[in-house]
């Protein structure tokens, strides 16, 4: 096929791509990118064809066809709002929508059913930002750009491991800190693998976010730093702030106790920050998912208010989004307090959009956010919900009460591209198209608009989530109003709404791309917005340059705040969620990838020793963390970079990669006061270690599940033949392996398979094998609690090939170095080079730079985000030869 540029549909860096004939490469002509891509990007096209995807309706679990469902959807909403009103339904959407999804789906709801009962997952991530930003600038503004990166002197990232969760843009960051010396200080509670090229790190203690920024305002202030012209032509409410920040932060010992950072490195922070014109600070999910988010990001908003440092080169604070399309779904207003086109529930907004959309039944005020929601739902208030593109039966807090939730309410339809664990809960189920197969735009961090291309069939009878949506809107009586042929029309409506009755008042205007042609959408190239019908140039890349804030007077507001740490209950560890490398949300597209499994295998729960310690845990003991919400069950990893009181724990698990390792079910449902985003980042949590008498790894062609039984834990990985499942029993062996038919039903064989086995009952080894004909079918090794097991990656050697009789004794007396090597320990996935190889070729050739690692072996030359690990092996090798001979 000819080449088709297209969008990356993970994280908001918003990377382009070009695919052609089967390749998918990073777009060097993207000015997001440039051609890089993380590793998750360039394994997008070992997504392409993954099993499972949905492809027909269903309706009570059997296939109906689309008429049928979409009629049914049409006829329970319209009989619910009869008799229950408009704010008995609810739609429960996501950061995965293009922008067109988004619109027509807020349309439906707001503007004709008439409820603001729309909201989204990026309510998880991105509201405390979104709420911060109108508080300071009187709209949802990232001020700054990218290319800041290459201009700053300083970069502050807070609350963002950006090595691994914006690895792309962190390869922009490093790049300019070789070329310009731009220095790099890291705030982060853990010590990430971000820390790792920072010139400082400061380990704060959790929630300590406000008092470290007062504490900065207060050091600016101290300093004569602050810009007295800027404010007083730009800036209220500085000096309320700066008497907030005095009486939060009176001294830097003050400061120093608050958060927990030597007052030494508190200096040298502030010190940098107020002799540095050119300084960024980036913020992230460490910032916005906490109980005081809007008041954390405010803070920094603060510090760069007041000394005038912000939308010029190389300064500014600049929000790292989450998803691919949070800030589109923003624009549109995805989010339950919002109207579309950044306007709000304000009279005259309602009005306005009313009558752009002749929508006489719009809703008059905001609905129900994420938490709020779902909370309806389990009380009866919600009787009917459509959730969209996202899995809340594992990423929402207390994600065990919103199962309960979903399962007691009278109608439950989830539209997705995979089956997951909210598929399982709905009544009706719709195929949705994957992002390749899909046609619209998405909003990167930076406000560049860039345009998803389809490049590939749809299988079976699945569809566009606009079309769906504008199928029931039709259905239920509102056919004119929802007449787009595609996704042309609805972005075409959507720039005309940014831009209706617009003069100034609201940044947000696309107005010039609202005649574009079918044609011109087509061709759309990446910009930013805004883009107003008025202004003779395209869109700016910086804002506020030189003031203008969409507020009533024109000026930004720096917001006075109080400062206050969390307390945890005693015994308790405060619970940190967030992502792994090359995992991404709950890994329906991931977690089928095997290389992108390599890194981190199954879910670790991080502890600093001195807490182990206390709690008789050992390094890979499997322990129960558990609270009132929930249980998981998981290995530990123990580990200094991990502060004492702090836990870590991967978002990603579901029931289907693990038997007990959802951590929404551990999150609690505080939830800050402004925003309504939870608090994912302080759920307080006991940490138990589990008795543990045997270890097994189960390798087998078939992907299913093991039975249930709440005495063994699994996680599951897939691999190049088939699929590994690690298992920890905590009962006796004889109480798994009761009979030869439960030995097969765990080896997913035949009665007709030939079952083979090795016994050393003295050591409690067990080893079986099932094969079909010469074929192995499965394997499995058993043995005590702390004993090595082969290899996880045995049956990509053995798997679904004949094999010879001298194999087979060999495979049950793991007597091959194939089945007796330590396992992998893989470093880079994008090439898949583990960690021996690396040490191997550093020793043997004296390597000493991560350029000359990559020269010689490729690892660290795509995405970059093992590059920290890279310069730990360099590390660790000099140490190693520096060491006196013994």
């Amino acid at each position: 096929m000819n080449e088709i540029r297209t969008t990356c549909p993970y994280c908001g860096v918003g990377c382009g791509l070009r695919v052609a004939n089967g390749t998918l490469k990073g777009d060097v002509s993207h000015p997001a990118n440039y051609g890089r891509l993380c590793s998750k990007g360039a394994a997008l096209k070992d997504t392409l064809d993954l099993p499972d995807r949905l492809h027909t309706p269903t309706i009570a679990g059997r296939d109906a066809e689309w008429d049928e469902a979409l009629d049914l959807i049409a006829q329970k909403f319209a009989d619910t709002i009869r008799d229950h009103g408009p704010d008995s339904v609810a739609f429960y959407v996501s950061g995965q929508f293009l922008t067109e999804d988004y619109y027509v789906a807020n349309k439906l709801m707001k503007g004709f059913i008439g409820s603001g009962n729309i909201d989204t997952n990026s309510r998880l991530c991105m509201a405390s930002s979104v709420a911060a930003h109108v508080r300071a600038f009187g709209e949802d503004i990232v001020p700054g750009c990218y290319d800041d990166l290459e201009e700053a002197d300083l970069v502050v990232l807070t609350g963002s491991n950006m090595a691994w969760c914006h690895p792309v843009l962190y390869q922009r960051l490093i790049a300019a800190r070789e070329k310009r010396g731009t220095k790099i200080i890291v705030i982060d509670p853990r010590r990430t693998s971000t820390c790792e090229t920072a010139d400082l790190h400061l380990a704060l203690k959790a929630g300590s976010d406000v008092a470290l920024f007062s504490g900065l305002l207060v050091h600016l202030a101290s300093s004569n730093a602050i810009d007295e012209t800027w404010i007083a032509d730009h800036v209220s409410g500085f000096a309320e702030t700066l008497e907030a920040a005095w009486e939060a932060t009176p001294s830097l010992d003050a400061t120093a106790d608050a958060t927990g950072i030597a007052p030494a490195d508190l200096q040298t922070f502030y010190d940098m920050f107020t002799k540095t014109e050119r300084v960024m600070t980036l913020y992230s999910q460490g910032v916005n998912q906490s109980s005081t988010g809007t008041d954390n990001v405010n803070a920094v908003l603060n510090c760069h208010l007041a000394t005038g440092r912000i939308g010029r080169a190389g300064m500014g604070p600049f929000s790292l989004t989450g998803q691919p399309n949070a800030m589109g779904g923003r624009e549109v207003g995805g989010l339950a307090n919002q109207l579309a086109a950044h306007m709000s529930f304000n009279e005259a907004d309602i009005n306005r959009v009313s009558r752009f959309w002749s929508a006489p039944n719009i809703a008059t005020a905001a609905g129900r956010k994420a938490v709020d929601l779902f909370d309806d739902i389990a009380s009866g208030k919600i009787k009917a919900v459509w959730i969209a593109a996202t899995n809340p039966a594992v990423s929402m807090p207390r994600a065990g009460d919103v199962r309960d939730a979903l399962k007691a309410c009278p109608f439950v339809v989830v539209s997705d591209a995979w089956p997951t664990d909210t598929t399982a809960l709905a009544h009706v189920v719709l195929p949705a198209a994957a992002w390749a197969e899909k046609d619209g735009t998405v909003t990167n961090s930076e406000r560049r608009i860039s345009r998803q291309r389809a490049f590939r069939a749809a299988p079976g009878s699945a569809r566009p989530d606009w079309w769906m949506f504008a199928q029931v809107a039709s259905r239920m009586g509102h056919a004119d109003a929802f007449a787009f042929q595609s996704p042309a029309d609805i972005f075409r409506e959507h720039a005309a709404l940014s831009a209706f009755e617009n003069t100034g008042q609201r940044l947000f205007d696309i107005g010039a791309l609202a005649n574009l042609s079918n044609t011109d959408y087509d061709a759309l190239e990446p910009l930013q917005w805004p883009q107003p019908k008025r202004a003779s140039s395209t869109g700016s890349t910086r804002l506020f340059t030189r003031g203008g804030f969409p507020t009533p007077d024109g000026r930004a507001r720096m917001i006075p705040l109080a400062s206050s740490t969390p307390k945890r209950a005693p015994a308790t560890l405060r619970l940190n969620t967030g992502r792994i490398r090359d995992q991404w949300h709950t890994m329906t597209r991931t977690g089928r990838v095997p290389h992108l499994m390599a890194h981190t295998a199954a879910p670790l729960i991080a502890m600093n020793p001195l807490d182990a310690q206390m709690r008789n845990i050992g390094q890979d003991m499997l322990v129960r963390i558990s609270n009132a919400h929930g249980t998981a069950l998981m290995r530990a990893n123990l580990t200094t970079d991990q502060q004492p009181g702090d836990a870590f724990m991967p978002m990603h698990w579901t029931d289907e990669f693990a038997s007990a390792a959802v951590v929404g079910k551990l999150v609690a449902s505080n939830v800050d006061p402004v925003s309504g985003q939870p608090d994912l980042k302080g759920s307080d949590v006991t940490v138990t270690p589990v008795e543990t008498l045997w270890v097994g790894r189960l390798v087998r062609i078939s992907s299913a599940l093991p039975d249930s039984d709440e005495n063994i834990f699994w996680t599951k990985t897939p691999n190049i033949s088939g699929t590994a499942f690690e298992l920890s029993g905590s009962s006796p062996l004889n109480t798994v392996i009761t009979s030869e038919s439960a030995l097969r039903r765990l080896l997913q064989i035949p009665a007709s398979a030939e079952l083979v086995s090795y016994s050393d009952p003295k050591k409690s080894v067990f080893r079986y094998a099932g094969f079909t004909g010469e074929r192995l079918d499965a394997c499995l090794y058993l043995a005590p609690e702390g004993a090595a097991l082969p290899p996880r990656d045995l049956a990509e050697t053995f798997l679904s090939r004949a094999m010879s009789p001298l194999e087979r004794i060999s495979l049950l007396a793991a007597a091959t170095p194939a089945l007796t090597a330590a396992p992998k320990e893989v470093i880079c996935s994008c090439f898949g080079i583990d960690a021996a190889r690396i040490k191997a070729a550093i020793r043997d050739h004296n390597l000493a730079s991560v350029g000359e690692i990559g020269a010689s072996l490729k690892a660290g030359t795509n995405c970059g985000s093992c590059i920290p690990e890279l310069k730990k092996l360099l590390q660790q090798n000099k140490e190693t030869e520096m060491a006196p001979a013994k």
